[in-house]
């Protein structure tokens, strides 16, 4: 069966009002011996680790979380279909505060005109993002980036996504901030924004080669995955039809 990684749904995590959740990348390696001490010498095989992750313990009462929940069920049993997993970095992101709440995204965007669509609602955009500097090929550890409207420096980490041609969204991270370069404004859109550029180490490492000015998003940042090796979404309801499950996820390849 060939598989495809993109066009695929996103999950809705503020639909199925997760009360935990937890994301990691896993890595996997094979042992190489021992040195002259007795430790254990491993060798990593994978480009980085797999990402997984988990939303534990969503609250399901109302008659469509219920639909939604069983076709998450019937969509991703098996491990031979996907769903996007958006992961909800809104707090520790650089994004910028308003009354002490990070805001990932300015919505109801109208038209050049002022005006909105039919339903009153109006475009979106986020409040940081990026793009690549350069080239970077597949399997790369380190990228350069420009990053535009971030409230503070990259420092320590941050995730962020890039949708690939072929292996659609990824997530990635962060571990080193190798140099900070050129800081300015740029009009974009028509639009005056300020960025900074950045070399950074990351893991795992680039899942599909990368070009100049290829998008990077920082607010819920995705990554394509299926249901976790043992994972199900079984149908479990307690009185006044109210359902608690878990999602365990990893990456999709």
């Amino acid at each position: 069966m060939a598989r495809s990684y993109i066009n695929q749904p996103t999950l809705d995590i503020d639909f199925i009002k997760p009360q935990r959740m937890s994301f990691d990348v896993v890595v996997n390696a094979i042992e190489g011996g021992r040195n002259g001490f007795g430790q254990t010498i491993t060798m990593e095989t994978t480009g980085g680790g797999i990402v997984s992750g988990s939303y534990q313990n969503c609250w399901v009462q109302a008659r469509e979380e219920h639909e939604y929940t069983n076709w998450l069920s019937a969509r991703l049993t098996g491990g031979f279909r996907f769903i996007n997993v958006p992961l909800k970095t809104d707090w520790m992101g650089p994004f910028p505060v308003y009354d002490r709440w990070p805001i990932t995204a300015i919505s109801n965007i109208p038209h050049s005109d002022g005006s909105h669509f039919s339903d009153t609602s109006g475009y979106s955009q986020s409040t940081v993002w990026g793009k690549f500097t350069a080239d970077a090929a597949l399997n790369a550890g380190i990228i350069s980036i420009r990053v535009y409207g971030a409230s503070r420096p990259l420092r320590h980490s941050d995730w962020f996504s890039v949708y690939h041609p072929t292996k659609g969204w990824r997530v990635y991270r962060y571990w080193d901030v190798l140099s900070v370069s050129a800081e300015s404004t740029e009009t974009v859109s028509g639009t005056d924004y300020s960025y900074k550029d950045y070399t950074l180490a990351i893991a795992p490492a680039l899942r599909e080669a990368v070009s100049e000015d290829d998008r990077i998003e920082f607010a819920r940042p995705k990554f394509c995955a299926k249901l976790a090796p043992g994972a199900s979404i079984p149908w479990e309801v307690q009185g006044f039809w109210q359902s608690q499950p878990t999602l365990s996820f990893v990456e999709a390849f």
